[in-house]
């Protein structure tokens, strides 16, 4: 392959990221070095001036795939009625008209592709600070998981609280209230340092409003569902609220949700529990999500059920 025709390709994969003007380059060819003879090292490539221009303009990476303009991308050319598309890019967060280059997706579609995936991948791994909880007013314990890795290995235990955890609650909860709200990482970081703020405020102050006796909240570290169970029943609560961070998607890791279970024990199953879920500003409002999750508070405390047994 000669050098003008890998030039035609860079400069295509460039205008295919936004790149109207791809700056001149070099290619530079690597020769085997042959036996018995010392290899000269070509010089290194020095980029012109009108890339080096592009570049203080532009800055030095290309444009942040997350931009909106990104996402509501229509990559099908020579659309039959282009405007159909549009409007369906408009209505949804899908991947839809995306196009394609022959059987394979678009140079952009594929790179942001990798940038959601990587965006997902990140908020599963990353931890919630001491000094993020300290700020919100948070005191945490911690389930019988030791750490990250054994979280995502180990669901059984991240049901379990830790015998210093159990201790812990035992002695800085308020026992017996009518509503118990615990806030717990679960699968996404992101969600709950992005989603607090706006829903803790609202949320408390509903059910102080209500009338509702509420206990202590705290943050639950590696926690999963089941653990508000042991919660509960520990505390004697009537109504336990876990809000905890769902499973990340593509393109979408703030999501949170919040579980809701009346008088839990170890005997709760599934069915008895009810779940408000996709919190966050591009799905249900956080300050929303709080005034329907007091709502469905009162309904649970009025009926003294939950889940399949609540009276619709």
């Amino acid at each position: 392959m000669d050098e003008q025709t890998i030039q035609s390709i860079v400069n295509s994969v460039l205008r295919e990221l936004g790149e109207e003007a791809p700056p001149a380059g070099q290619v530079t060819r690597v020769q085997p070095q042959s036996n018995g003879s010392q290899q000269n090292n070509p010089p290194a490539y020095k980029p012109s001036a009108a890339a080096g221009q592009q570049s203080e303009n532009q800055g030095d990476s290309l444009e942040d795939l997350s931009l909106e303009k990104f996402i509501r991308w229509n990559g099908v050319e020579d659309a039959h009625n282009p405007s159909v598309n549009d409007d369906m890019v408009k209505q949804t967060a899908a991947r839809v008209c995306q196009g394609r280059a022959g059987p394979r997706p678009r140079t952009r579609s594929q790179l942001r592709f990798l940038a959601d995936h990587s965006r997902s991948k990140d908020t599963v791994v990353k931890e919630v600070t001491p000094e993020w909880l300290e700020k919100q007013n948070l005191w945490e314990v911690q389930t019988s998981i030791t750490d990250k890795g054994e979280y995502l290995t180990r669901p059984d235990l991240g049901r379990k609280l830790s015998d210093e955890a159990r201790k812990i609650i035992g002695e800085r909860c308020k026992k017996s209230p009518q509503v118990q709200v615990v806030i717990s990482d679960g699968l996404s970081t992101d969600a709950v340092t992005n989603n607090l703020d706006e829903i803790i405020p609202p949320l408390m102050k509903g059910l102080e409003s209500a009338g509702f006796s509420v206990g202590t909240p705290f943050f639950l570290r590696y926690g999963r569902v089941k653990a508000q169970d042991e919660i509960g029943d520990l505390l004697q609560a009537e109504a336990n609220l876990l809000l905890i961070g769902e499973r990340p998607g593509l393109g979408q890791s703030e999501s949170l949700s919040c579980y809701c279970v009346y008088k839990p024990t170890a005997d709760t199953v599934e069915s008895d529990r009810m779940v408000i879920s996709n919190i966050h500003k591009g799905g249900t409002p956080p300050i929303e999500a709080a005034a329907v999750i007091v709502d469905l508070t009162r309904k649970m405390l009025e009926q003294k059920a939950s889940g399949l047994k609540m009276k619709r």
